[in-house]
């Protein structure tokens, strides 16, 4: 559905910039003016593919449909507000990370279905890798620990399984990208061959040095991969007026798209997060806090993830984070709206746990994909303790709102000691913020105040920051600081220490008793039903 707000005087502020958020269930396109307000905007939800357990596609073509889409109806609507489409001067990308695409290089068609960041199919193999010489290695490299959740163990269960995917790779016309890559590629039209990836989408694949921001041989070599017979695109910064090309067809044809951001990395730029000690937690499919470690990658000890925040390129040096990943958080929502029927849209699931008081003892892991950061367990799945005939609705729909909750304090606690600094607030962003509920949950958990700010579409924003710093909209972190400021409302305990430790006790016990459920019996039974 497009929308729009009213054009203001457009002469104050003549210049916008837009914005593809291209999200795990959803594409949007968003046009902000200067102040960082989003003046229209589209968005479109695409089909989502489970074809086994674990099991999570989406199709490439049709993610492309969507954008041009919502590129097309978002700048109708602008146009219908008295704005000229000439007045956005450039386009930023933000996009779900991981996710894999692979396509042909000679017709820029895909080869198989995009593989979600959140798909599981790869444990069996992930456990052999982990077992394989040189593994214990390659985090201190690239960051990432071996799982299911990046790109690389996604392509080698592709190269290992999909016969077309074999057959192009020993004829050397195989091309790889995360869905950054693979937009770009086509919407500046294949003679353009821009093929190209940002630092922040290229450090979650696995195959990136984190300080040099170059392919890692040896990374490679341990998969692998020849890279005669693989294109990998060029890594490029977050920010740039040229790497990323222009739009080839469609209303804002010739548009330069100039900045690019995997979607965690534009909501802590979004957050205006441009200090060291400077944290967000964004809860939308999945949650992920970014913690800003400055210009050095961290390698953390305690089940984080290194990655890079953003880099804006020229004299700028990259930035790095410490990440951490929850598989599974508005998507917990979404399963109880779509598998349970316990809700007619998810956020009503806020409105039923508001009718209980507590979960009346129900804890409920919504480890659906295993359990990411800190605990990286990919042999764990959904668990629910504590089901008694007490039990009723509303305990269930708040605990799953308190998953995600107890997970972040989790991931704070390993921050706290990676970093040896403890967070006062939190930064949040996403469509669970929208609970009242669910924050002011966040907020008794965590023992620190969380602070959510009117605007939410930070993630999209952020995209539009980088795009306007490659053109100078912007020259200076510190000429953002006024933006999204107004109408914040923070959210502060209001329960004790004690409480909020005992409630965290009993969720890392049922923690410890999730493990085990994927394990070679449940596989073996699984292929004797195929």
């Amino acid at each position: 559905m497009a929308s729009a707000s009213p054009p203001g005087n457009e002469a104050a502020s003549e210049t916008f910039l837009g914005s593809i958020d291209q999200g795990t269930t959803s594409t949007r396109f968003l046009i902000f003016n200067k102040a960082g307000q989003p003046v229209a905007s589209h968005q479109l939800e695409f089909k989502q593919f489970y074809p086994h357990p674990g099991w999570h596609e989406q199709d490439p073509k049709e993610i492309l449909t969507s954008v041009e889409t919502c590129i097309q109806e978002a700048t109708k609507a602008f146009e219908k507000d008295g704005h000229r489409k000439e007045t956005i001067k450039a386009i930023g990308i933000t996009n779900q990370r991981e996710t894999t695409v692979v396509w042909d290089k000679l017709t820029g068609e895909p080869l198989y279905n995009a593989i979600a960041w959140p798909d599981t199919r790869t444990a069996s193999l992930v456990r052999e890798l982990k077992s394989s010489e040189g593994a214990d290695t390659l985090q201190d490299i690239c960051g990432l620990p071996l799982s299911t959740y990046p790109s690389s163990v996604k392509l080698a269960w592709l190269l290992r399984n999909v016969d077309a995917v074999k057959k192009a790779y020993d004829e050397a016309r195989l091309a790889f990208g995360t869905v950054d890559t693979w937009m770009l590629y086509h919407l500046n039209g294949r003679d353009r061959n821009v093929f190209v990836t940002d630092a922040t989408n290229a450090s979650r694949t696995m195959f990136v040095d984190l300080r040099s921001l170059k392919y890692s041989d040896h990374v490679l070599n341990f998969f692998g991969l020849d890279t005669s017979k693989i294109a990998l695109p060029e890594i490029v910064p977050s920010s740039d007026a040229s790497s990323f090309g222009q739009l080839e067809s469609g209303i804002l044809k010739g548009t330069r798209i100039t900045g690019c951001l995997g979607d965690q990395s534009a909501a802590l730029v979004g957050q205006c997060g441009f200090q060291p000690g400077m944290a967000k937690n964004t809860y939308g499919t999945g949650c992920f806090l970014l913690y800003n470690v400055g210009e050095t990658p961290v390698m953390s000890s305690h089940g984080l993830l290194a990655t890079v925040a953003y880099h804006f390129g020229g004299s700028r040096k990259p930035v790095y984070a410490l990440e951490g990943s929850i598989a599974v958080a508005g998507s917990g929502v979404k399963f109880l709206v779509n598998n349970l029927g316990m809700a007619e849209a998810s956020h009503h699931i806020s409105e039923l746990a508001a009718t209980v008081s507590d979960n009346g003892g129900c804890v409920f892991v919504t480890a659906f994909s295993g359990l990411f950061a800190p605990y990286w367990i990919d042999d764990a799945q959904g668990t629910m303790f504590g089901i008694t005939q007490h039990t009723e609705k509303g305990h269930i729909a708040r605990a799953t709102l308190e998953a995600t909750c107890f997970q972040t304090k989790a991931i704070l606690d390993a921050m706290e000691k990676d970093c040896g600094h403890k967070l006062s607030e939190l930064a949040v962003d996403g469509g669970m913020t929208n609970s009242d509920l669910c924050m002011q949950t966040q907020a008794d958990i965590l023992g620190i105040a969380v602070d959510r700010p009117s605007m939410r579409e930070t993630t999209s924003l952020g995209a539009a920051i980088a795009a306007g710093f490659a053109l100078s909209v912007w020259k200076e972190f510190d000429e953002l600081k006024s933006v999204n400021r107004e109408g914040r409302r923070v959210f502060r305990p209001q329960i004790s220490d004690k409480e909020s430790a005992a409630m965290f006790k009993m969720w890392s016990k049922a923690v410890a008793m999730c493990k085990g459920w994927v394990d070679a019996e449940k596989e073996e039974i699984a292929e004797l039903k195929a």
